[in-house]
């Protein structure tokens, strides 16, 4: 095995992880390390260029997710056979969207795998599999495994300040599915008035109406739902997201959180914050939980893996007050648990071995890069076309279509599926009639934002 040099920046930008795979992916393309070869062990490579372990392991743990070295085990890294026709350039990229397209349809986007390390969710996986298979072979606690209500009790309080005990907290097989228990809870109540923003979620206001509550759409103002409108001396509910109003992008302001608090004390009424990409707050410090608020136990609390982890885990949680965990208690058997046993587990053990706060961080800087470029990109090439708004958080962006489009949002996101983009007409999602689209920039790898920007302004055109 030979040595391997590499020159490492530290005035550079970028993370030494991300220098070191750049460098060791750049040498496996040149032919410097050649297939076959062993590469230096974790701490033997730290010790020669000066650098942590914690930074080698990110480094090679990217390289064998992308394909360019393997992981043998007992015998250590082995670089791959990688030409530079699949080098992980904007050419690779479309050959692999061919490649999916052939496997899943025509209509497939382009996805960025390194915005998960599906290494260290294999290790966890396999991890449940060798040495506890026999829990797999009975059905899951319809409130969730333990395990995974314990961890979540842990990272709520850690990233959201929220307290909860595990007999509070339920985990189900998405956001979706808590609504539907809180729907049922809330009838058990006697709440029959159900509050929602407008504009707003329409999957979620479908879900209530089709449960038979009566519908109330309230305003959403740029500090949040208009408290003023909510009912009054009647116990009801009210659905809101403080924290990254959908679509609006507005976060309610301190004092407006403050006053949507003392409406639910004052009418014995139940608040529904659905605090979804609560963590991807790109500018800032992530805004604090109204359930972190919540001193009169007023706040049912709904939160989600799906943009933290990858769309496919369908794992959501929700946060009960104790009046409505103890209806749930008592009507839980009734119901099975549809999440996946095996990926509760998985999960688990992927948050206690840290690897999801790792994960969130190294996320939360990935898309922050995506996001910048993106806008960037947006105003160079469709500049007189649209408006770019919602900014500052979450998997996606609002672009607002100028007069200068002639063409109906359906149309233009059919355009840019064309290209591989995904993109979806922002009236198909909400009850509002507006002409813009909800672009998840994130799905892009980051070298690719520039090209397939100027490219959606052709097809565009």
């Amino acid at each position: 095995m030979k040595p391997i040099i590499l020159e490492l920046n530290n005035r550079d930008h970028k993370f030494i992880y991300e220098q070191l795979y750049e460098a060791l992916r750049e040498q496996i393309l040149d032919g410097s390390i050649v297939p076959d070869e062993k590469l230096p062990s974790l701490r033997g490579l730290a010790k020669d260029l000066g650098v942590s372990v914690t930074a080698v392991d990110q480094a090679y743990d990217q390289l064998v997710v992308e394909g360019y070295i393997v992981a043998r085990p007992k015998s250590g890294f082995f670089a791959k056979h990688v030409s530079r026709g699949t080098s992980g350039s904007p050419g690779e990229d479309h050959r692999k969207q061919e490649i999916a397209a052939d496997i899943y349809g025509e209509d497939a986007f382009i996805h960025d795998p390194s915005c998960f390390d599906f290494v260290k969710w294999k290790k966890c996986i396999n991890e449940v599999l060798n040495y506890h298979p026999d829990r797999l072979l009975y059905e899951s606690d319809p409130q969730g495994e333990h395990e995974l209500r314990e961890q979540v009790a842990e990272y709520i309080m850690r990233s959201r300040g929220v307290e909860a005990s595990t007999d509070r907290i339920v985990i189900g097989a998405g956001t979706q599915q808590m609504t539907s228990h809180i729907a049922r809870i809330l009838k058990k109540m006697g709440i029959n008035l159900v509050s929602i923003e407008e504009p707003g979620y329409l999957p979620v206001r479908s879900m209530l109406r089709d449960a038979g509550f009566q519908i109330n759409r309230i305003p959403v103002k740029d500090d949040g739902i208009d408290v003023r409108m909510l009912p009054g001396n009647i116990q009801s509910a009210v659905y809101v997201s403080p924290s990254n109003q959908f679509p609006t992008g507005a976060v309610m302001t301190a004092g407006r959180r403050y006053e949507l608090l003392r409406w639910a004390v004052e009418n014995r009424s139940i608040i529904i914050e659905d605090d979804y990409d609560s963590e991807l707050r790109y500018f800032g410090r992530p805004v604090p939980a109204l359930k972190s608020l919540d001193q009169e136990d007023s706040v049912a609390y709904l939160g989600s893996f799906s943009s933290t982890l990858f769309p496919a885990v369908k794992i959501s949680y929700m946060v009960l007050p104790k009046r409505m965990a103890e209806i749930y208690r008592e009507t839980k058997g009734e119901y099975s648990q549809t999440c996946s046993k095996s990926e509760q587990l998985t999960l688990a053990l992927f948050m206690k071995k840290g690897y999801y706060y790792t994960g969130i961080r190294r996320l939360r800087t990935l898309n922050a890069r995506k996001l910048e470029k993106t806008v960037s990109a947006m105003e160079r090439y469709l500049g007189d076309k649209v408006n770019v708004q919602n900014t500052r958080s979450g998997l996606s962006v609002t672009l607002r279509i100028k007069p200068t489009l002639d063409q109906s949002s359906a149309e233009l996101a059919e355009k840019a599926a064309g290209i591989g983009l995904d993109m979806d007409p922002i009236s198909e999602v909400t009850d509002q009639d507006t002409s813009a689209l909800t672009y998840y920039y994130s799905q892009l790898p980051y070298d690719m934002i520039e090209q397939k920007t100027e490219e959606l302004a052709g097809v565009w055109k």
